[in-house]
């Protein structure tokens, strides 16, 4: 089943607002959300970002370039993401459209690749190694 990552963007403006909003709301929100997610049994994974800085790498030039942001577009912020293992990019959207999000936010759905995407290269090295490094990292999370 193809998965699809909700990445949460917000103005900077709609981060603000939210300042001034009961911050129990709005875990209990999101809260109910994700609860709704992982009783459909369509989540994978997901974490906020902190509100700190982050720094950006610039691919532009043959010498790396390391900034402090801006992030995407300069009036988006970068929030946070799920993971959803659902049936089409259509449940995806359904299911975003019920994220207790405010003005100001946005959800980009975007489809994850899988081994199907890489079919043409499956006697690459690499390619060939990925099916153990996933193992590695699953056992890595179950020894936390």
């Amino acid at each position: 089943m193809p998965k699809y990552m909700l990445i949460m963007r917000s103005t900077a403006a709609a981060v603000e607002a939210s300042k001034n909003l009961d911050f129990e709301e709005i875990i209990n929100a999101m809260g109910a959300y994700n609860e709704s997610l992982m009783q459909a049994g369509v989540m994978v994974g997901g974490e906020g970002l902190a509100d700190e800085p982050g720094v950006v790498v610039d691919f532009s030039t043959d010498d790396r370039i390391v900034t402090d942001g801006p992030y995407g577009e300069t009036h988006e912020l970068f929030n946070g993401f799920w993971m959803l293992e659902v049936s089409s990019q259509h449940e995806a959207v359904e299911w975003a459209k019920r994220c207790p999000l405010g003005p100001g936010s946005k959800l980009e759905i975007r489809r994850v690749t899988d081994e199907s995407d890489f079919a043409d290269f499956s006697d690459n090295e690499f390619i060939q190694k990925e099916e153990g490094w996933r193992e590695e990292i699953a056992k890595k999370a179950d020894n936390r």
